[in-house]
């Protein structure tokens, strides 16, 4: 297959290269990542300048865009006709449940289906310690990529989330859990009428049965999760229909 990888975590990150490495040994491989972190920017795209690349090797470009310009450049501009599939990650950290909202690794997947690619987003959780094993999952997808590939289509993607293990009990398919983050700021003033603030992570609290993408990850299996791409209206759901005034 012809494959385009990008993360958010930035051109060289270990969890990019370790993917990279594991597929390439199959597949037509093609890199076009941030050129530097780009975590928590959901799904940016970059409207406005002009954005730069830099070979980095063979089919391999940084960019100083975001995750979702990455796929739209390799798409549409670097590779001669659309990949096969897009997959995004290994990301450094979790992205479960409500994470997906903020996640530019999600972010590139999601960009994928709106183009009718297949999207495949892959997170990594730390076990304890922080130890960052990416060879187990990287070879998850490489082994299942038929399957997951089969899982997704248009205006929707797969999230796939593991811990940093050196195997895993087997894969779930698994529905998406809640989080809140119980996040705050640190207000202080700069002047008579200027501020400055620093984001403060509160402790993550995730609610979810035991079919949650959550849960799968803490038994120690792969959560696998397809994801709406498409926002969906909430008219279904409304107890009788309001009155505007006009």
């Amino acid at each position: 297959m012809k494959l385009l990888l990008t993360n958010d975590d930035g051109y060289g990150a270990e969890g990019l290269m370790a993917l990279a490495s594991i597929l390439s040994a199959e597949h037509e491989v093609w890199i076009v990542a941030p050129s530097s972190n780009r975590s928590g920017v959901s799904h940016g795209i970059s409207l406005m300048g002009e954005l730069a690349y830099r070979t980095e090797g063979e089919r391999a470009w940084s960019c100083s865009g975001l995750p979702a310009d990455c796929v739209i450049a390799g798409a549409l501009g670097f590779m001669d006709e659309p990949p096969d599939a897009v997959i995004s990650g290994i990301n450094r950290g979790a992205n479960l449940g409500t994470d997906i909202v903020y996640s530019g690794t999600a972010a590139a997947a999601r960009e994928a289906s709106f183009m009718g690619i297949p999207g495949i987003a892959t997170s990594l959780v730390p076990d304890g310690e922080s130890r960052w094993d990416y060879l187990a999952l990287a070879r998850f997808v490489r082994d299942n990529l038929a399957a997951l590939i089969s899982l997704t289509e248009r205006d929707s993607f797969v999230n796939v989330n593991a811990k940093s293990r050196a195997a895993y009990k087997g894969a779930r398919i698994t529905d998406i859990s809640r989080r809140v983050y119980n996040n705050g700021i640190a207000l202080r003033s700069d002047g008579a009428d200027s501020f400055v603030g620093e984001f403060r992570g509160g402790r993550v609290h995730t609610a979810g049965g035991e079919d949650s993408d959550w849960h799968a990850v803490e038994e120690g299996y792969v959560s696998v999760s397809r994801v709406q791409s498409q926002p969906r209206s909430a008219r279904d759901g409304l107890l009788g229909t309001p009155v505007f005034r006009v």
